[in-house]
């Protein structure tokens, strides 16, 4: 099959002072609920998804969703009053403006200066729900099974899944400027069961970004995509039990990244600091890493998953540079939290939809690379770990302790990769971490573009990279 059968056909742009609200009348309501606040803006927006999951040979799910509203927000101080409404009326308008203003009190405060404009445009405005019919996508999730099934008769199973939304957003300042923004999403993801002699593994694989569906749907892309669940399953029939106890640990490159943006990034959004919650907090200026480790959050690469031309307060993204050579330099900041820690905001002021208020959040976070080789980083361990994928993790803010399972690792003695290992999880702390840093590769990779971050309830798309890492004394949890 071909990825060129007819498309959908895209719905008209978002333009919903033109089709739901009076402008002049909307921006009058906006400054009445921010009368003597500090910031406020009136976010609208147009969200749709579809997602399409083959499980086993069969059609598990498809699903589409379609949603539209606003929300409403008026900022004193340290307090946000915040209302929303799932639908697009004058009358929803009216009745929210009361609700905002709870947070403007007696008022007195001065309006912050509006966003920084940009022509800048990261991706390309389009519809990738409509960028292939409905059958094309049916069909290129029959392919991915049968190919696959032919690749090896261990497959017992089979997970594919289409996935692709946009959202466009319309931001109206009380300055009454207006800024808008069209966000495309797409994404492929393969799982494989296999199994040999009575033992069923897993692997899985998939990625996406800020690009059309068509492109994922072409069997260049996903048969690759495919092979590399296949692979990950069949290494993983042969894994022995992870041992336990502290261990030397080479991180691989791209998606292991995610235990950098969980231990280290969230603990340098700028709320948590400005609140002194973080292991970070206080600590601007100091050596809070090895020297050579530089950790930036980076939301302007163009196609990424986390990428955004303008946050979701109006900001444009930035390159923020967070730690260079070992030293605290920047936080991520949005609108509000940037102002009250006198600095200036770095377009991570996001949110996941209009019934949310923005708060910082990281958009693609990134260690830069180093001069090591990596092969000579894991032939540098005597006793250690090489992990190369990983799963799902926890961590908390306060002391930057994580939790993070591999999906794929490999015992290394003597500096020779010996037998992969299961069930492997990664223990330690953010901050020390950083701090035992021994060599970090020439191998930066970003991930394949299959990251979400959860805070505060939220979860928007996200992206990390990183190159080859070791790090001295990390605790793996597995059998004694």
């Amino acid at each position: 099959m071909t990825a060129t059968a007819a498309a959908q056909t895209p719905e008209a742009p978002f333009r919903p002072f033109e089709t739901a609200l009076d402008r002049d009348n909307s921006l009058s309501l906006l400054r009445s609920a921010i009368a003597g606040a500090d910031d406020g803006e009136l976010f609208l927006e147009r969200r749709r998804s579809e997602s399409l999951v083959l499980d086993d040979g069969r059609i598990r799910s498809a699903g589409y969703d379609a949603a539209e509203g606003f929300g409403l927000r008026a900022v004193r101080g340290d307090v946000a009053g915040y209302a929303h409404a799932s639908e697009l009326s004058e009358s929803a308008l009216k009745r929210a403006v009361g609700m905002a203003r709870l947070a403007v009190g007696a008022g007195g405060g001065t309006l912050a200066a509006a966003p920084a404009g940009t022509n800048r445009h990261l991706y390309g405005d389009f519809d990738p729900i409509a960028d292939a019919s409905f059958a094309a996508k049916i069909e290129t999730l029959r392919a991915i099974d049968d190919y696959l099934r032919a690749l090896d008769k261990r497959v017992v199973q089979v997970t594919a899944t289409l996935a692709a939304s946009l959202q466009e957003v319309a931001i109206l300042r009380p300055e009454g400027g207006l800024i808008t923004d069209i966000r495309p999403m797409a994404r492929i993801s393969i799982a494989v069961i296999v199994e040999r002699d009575g033992r069923r593994e897993s692997g899985h694989y998939g990625g996406g970004g800020r690009i059309g569906l068509s492109g994922l749907m072409d069997p260049a892309h996903w048969q690759p995509v495919a092979h590399e669940a296949l692979r990950v399953a069949l290494v993983n029939l042969d894994a022995e039990p992870a041992p336990a106890g502290s261990f030397q640990v080479v991180l691989g490159p791209g998606w292991p990244g995610i235990l950098l943006h969980e231990a280290v990034g969230h603990g340098l959004e700028g709320d948590f600091n400005r609140k002194k919650t973080s292991a970070f907090a206080g600590l601007m200026g100091q050596q809070v890493a090895a020297r050579g480790v530089t950790v930036l959050d980076d939301g302007t690469l163009p196609d990424r998953r986390g990428s955004i031309t303008v946050d979701d307060e109006g900001t444009p993204s930035e390159r923020t540079v967070l730690i260079e050579d070992g030293v605290l330099v920047g936080y991520m900041q949005d609108r509000q939290n940037a102002r009250l820690m006198g600095v200036a905001p770095t377009g991570n002021g996001r949110r996941e939809s209009h019934a949310h208020a923005p708060m910082p959040r990281m958009t693609n976070t990134v260690m830069l690379a180093g001069q090591d080789n990596p092969e000579a980083l894991v032939a540098s361990m005597a006793d250690g770990i090489w992990a190369v994928g990983f799963g799902g993790g926890q961590v908390d803010i306060t002391s930057g302790k994580f939790v993070f399972s591999c999906t794929e690792a490999y015992r290394v003695r003597n500096g020779k990769v010996g037998a992969p290992v299961k069930g492997a999880t990664l223990i330690g702390d953010g901050p020390t971490a950083l701090k035992n840093v021994l060599g970090i590769g020439n191998d930066l990779a970003l991930d394949p573009g299959i990251g979400n971050c959860g805070k505060a309830g939220q979860w928007v798309p996200v992206g990390v990279g990183q190159p080859s890492v070791l790090i001295q004394g990390l605790t793996v949890g597995g059998v004694a």
